[in-house]
């Protein structure tokens, strides 16, 4: 995240290390001999001799594909079918089953293309229904499914207003379905890891948070001959491809162009008003949230997280379709900041995040950075924890040459001997690698486990009344990811009428029928 020297990085990482394995030896000894690292980590079995859940997916373009797909672990969830109105997506799926260890080429013939969410509902094999589509269509799907019988496992943002995701869990309860949603971060051993430094009081107390999620969009696309050779005019400026409208295209992933197989999809049918909002959903106020939606709210649950799980109090922010001209409605930067209760709720001790998602810039990558008053955390990219301590103003006063702020000392929470010493120079691997490098090198995002421990739950909880069951729940159920989506939505309203909105405790209630949308905060969408 921030420019640091090759050396101040490996200490970091060095650090993280060294701590983690020092104070978490013998938990992390023991996830390292587990079978299965998430069932050890997040509470959770093997199967043994209950059957893997027979599940379908309807949405298989990105997160279906990428994520939903390509990481289930099929002894606990096994694909039956998929659905999807695009041909181009529903290719995708099968070469992606195709590419998974787990599925024959036999298997992949077996499976059943659905040819409408109807015919996929009326399936009595189908136990657990997974939904990766556009937003505006979560709610919707989600609530079908589970008034047909269905368990849901729907990716994030839960739904595309507060009123829906009260209205999915109000479902769940009353049909006995588990219902979770995709924040991945409950199921990642690396945040399990950064949280339990948080926790261990390694960085004191923390009153500032910056999280970002920055990317480059901006760049022109530029024409090719036949040849495959940039093509430039006469005056040698470059030609850019452009769109039906004649608006320059880039290489920007949320627009997206029309593959072939697509283009004769009967999109009225299915609700959408064009091709283009069909394919290119995120883009759109009616079927997308934005930025806060499809980043910020991944990294603002996490802060969530290691704040102890606090609900903000009140947001202010900036935001705006600041660089593209091509009729998109959802802001293409933002810049938000959240007052969090500190450790008196009535006190002034608060915890201030700043979010920030931008298109036009990736000096930066993605992750969180926490600030406390004995020492600094990094969590980057979903990869890796860089550690470093405060300057120890006890032993170095002005006049002394320059702080050495990367020779890093981190004592254990109660004090007594330091667990990290170490300097740029020794910065290679720690003593304590061997443990503390399970939570630091290629660590899993979380899908795979968090698709495990949703079937687990299933499998093993109380059928009579899961909701009952407090020991068999998906650690991201309905009522944890409606805080996200109550997060999310709200810096929304907040940057569209740039005024400072207090979290109402009532929005985060499913129970309570108060919702942002409401008491003055209504924001009327784009035409």
């Amino acid at each position: 995240m921030l420019n640091l020297t090759p050396e101040q990085r490996a200490l970091g990482r060095a650090n993280a290390n060294e701590v983690i394995g020092s104070t978490r030896r013998d938990f992390i000894k023991a996830a390292a001999a587990a079978p299965a690292l998430g069932a050890f980590y997040f509470g959770y079995q093997s199967m043994g001799d209950q059957k893997p859940v027979r599940a379908a997916i309807i949405g298989t373009g990105d997160e279906g594909c990428q994520a939903m797909i390509r990481y289930h672990n099929r002894d606990y969830v096994n694909y039956i079918g998929y659905c999807d109105i695009r041909p181009s997506q529903a290719e995708r799926a099968v070469k992606e089953f195709s590419a998974h260890k787990d599925y024959t080429p036999e298997d992949v013939k077996g499976l059943k293309k659905y040819e409408d969410v109807d015919a996929m509902l009326a399936d009595a094999d189908v136990e657990m229904v997974v939904i990766a589509l556009p937003l505006w269509l979560h709610a919707p799907i989600a609530i079908k499914a589970m008034n047909a019988g269905k368990h849901v496992f729907c990716e994030k943002l839960m739904a595309h207003n507060i009123g829906e995701c009260k209205e999915m869990v109000k479902v769940a309860h009353d049909k006995n379905k588990l219902l979770a949603i995709g924040h991945q971060r409950h199921y990642s051993a690396l945040y399990d890891n950064a949280n339990y430094l948080v926790q261990e009081g390694h960085l004191g107390e923390i009153r500032a948070i910056r999280a970002l999620w920055h990317r480059n969009n901006a760049c022109p696309q530029i024409e090719k001959d036949s040849d495959g050779k940039l093509v430039y005019d006469e005056q040698g400026n470059p030609v850019y491809k452009k769109d039906k409208n004649g608006h320059v295209l880039y290489f920007d992933s949320w627009k997206k162009p029309t593959p072939l197989a697509d283009e004769k999809v009967d999109f009225a049918k299915y609700g959408y008003k064009s091709l283009e909002e069909l394919i290119c959903w995120r883009l759109y106020d009616r079927t997308g949230a934005g930025l806060m939606a499809e980043l910020g709210s991944h990294q603002l649950d996490a802060c969530s997280i290691f704040l102890g799980k606090k609900h903000p109090l009140a947001v202010t922010g900036i935001g705006g379709t600041f660089f593209y001209t091509d009729g998109r409605e959802v802001d293409d930067h933002v810049f938000v900041n959240f007052e969090f209760p500190g450790k008196t709720e009535s006190g002034n001790d608060h915890t201030v995040v700043t979010y920030s998602s931008i298109n036009t810039n990736a000096f930066e990558t993605y992750g969180e950075e926490l600030m406390g008053s004995r020492g600094t955390m990094i969590v980057e990219g979903e990869k890796e924890i860089l550690l470093y301590k405060e300057i120890d103003r006890n032993t170095w006063k002005p006049g002394l040459g320059t702080p050495k702020t990367t020779n890093v000392t981190v004592e254990t929470k109660a004090g007594g001997k330091p667990v990290v010493e170490a300097s740029p120079s020794a910065a290679g691997p720690s003593a304590a690698a061997s443990y503390g490098a399970i939570a630091t090198a290629d660590p899993s995002r979380g899908y795979r486990e968090e698709l495990e421990h949703f079937a687990y739950c299933i499998r093993h909880g109380n059928a009579s009344n899961y909701h009952e069951d407090t020991e068999h729940q998906p650690k991201c159920r309905g009522e944890v990811a409606l805080a996200d989506a109550v997060i999310a939505l709200t810096s929304n309203i907040a940057m569209r009428q740039k005024r400072r909105i207090e979290f109402n405790p009532a929005w985060f209630d499913w129970q309570s029928p108060e919702v942002p949308e409401k008491s003055g905060n209504e924001v009327a969408r784009r035409a």
